[in-house]
C-alpha cells in the first residue's frame, strides 16, 4: 500500500529547501530541479505541490515570516516569571534582528526576500504584512513598558516600534555585512532600549 504524504509536512519542506538553495546560492538557485533534489523529491511531487514558482516562493516567505514571528513570542511566552518590559523588549529586538549564528541562514532568506520583493506584488503584500505584525507586537510592549512605569508616558509608542523595527532590520544588514558582530549589534539594540529608560527616570 502507497505511504501516505501530509500534503502540508511536504509543502513545510520543499520551503525549508528553497530557503536552503536561497542562503547557500541566493534567489536565482531556486528551479525547480534544484528545489526537488535538495529536498529529496522528485520534480512531480513539487509540482503537486505548488502550481507556479511564484507560488513556492510565496509559501516559502510565509513560512520564513511565521518562524521570524514566533521567535520573539516564544522569548516572551517562554519567561517563567515576569520581566521587565525592556527585557522583554530587548531579547524580542535580538530575535527579530536575526543575530545570533543559528540565524544566520535565516537572515540571508530574509534579506534576499526583502530585495527581490519589488519584482513580485504577492510578495510585497507577505512582507508588508510581516512587518505589520513585528510593529504591532514592538508597540505593545513600548505600551506594556509605559503601563509597569519603566518607560515614559509621553513616549508614542507607535514612533518608537517604527525606530526599534527599522534598528533591528539594519543591523541585519550591518551583521550579515561585517560592519557589526552579533555581540555589537546586540549592543546598539540595548542601548536604544536604555535610552527608553533613561528617558522615563528623566521625565520623572
Amino acid at each position: 500500500m502507497p505511504k501516505q504524504v501530509d500534503y502540508e509536512d511536504r509543502r513545510r519542506q520543499i520551503a525549508e529547501a528553497v530557503c536552503a538553495l536561497i542562503a547557500r546560492s541566493g534567489m536565482e538557485a531556486v528551479s525547480l530541479r534544484d528545489v526537488a533534489a535538495q529536498a529529496g523529491v522528485s520534480m512531480g511531487a513539487v509540482q503537486r505541490c505548488f502550481r507556479t514558482k511564484e507560488d513556492m516562493l510565496l509559501f516559502a516567505l510565509e513560512h520564513i515570516s511565521q518562524r521570524v514571528g514566533e521567535r520573539a513570542n516564544e522569548r516572551i511566552a517562554a519567561s517563567s516569571t515576569p520581566q521587565a518590559a525592556s527585557t522583554l523588549l530587548a531579547h524580542s529586538l535580538a530575535e527579530l534582528a536575526l543575530l545570533d549564528e543559528a540565524s544566520r541562514e535565516q537572515a540571508h532568506v530574509w534579506l534576499a526576500f526583502v530585495a527581490h520583493a519589488p519584482a513580485g506584488e504577492r510578495l510585497t503584500s507577505v512582507l508588508h504584512d510581516t512587518y505589520a505584525k513585528l510593529h504591532a507586537l514592538i508597540t505593545w510592549l513600548v505600551r506594556y513598558g509605559q503601563e509597569s512605569g519603566e518607560f515614559a508616558r509621553s513616549l508614542d509608542p507607535d514612533r518608537e516600534a517604527h525606530t526599534l523595527l527599522a534598528l533591528a532590520d539594519g543591523l541585519t544588514v550591518h551583521v550579515l555585512a561585517g560592519h557589526h558582530s552579533p555581540a555589537t549589534a546586540l549592543d546598539v539594540l540595548q542601548r536604544h532600549v536604555d535610552h527608553l529608560l533613561n528617558d522615563a527616570s528623566d521625565r520623572g
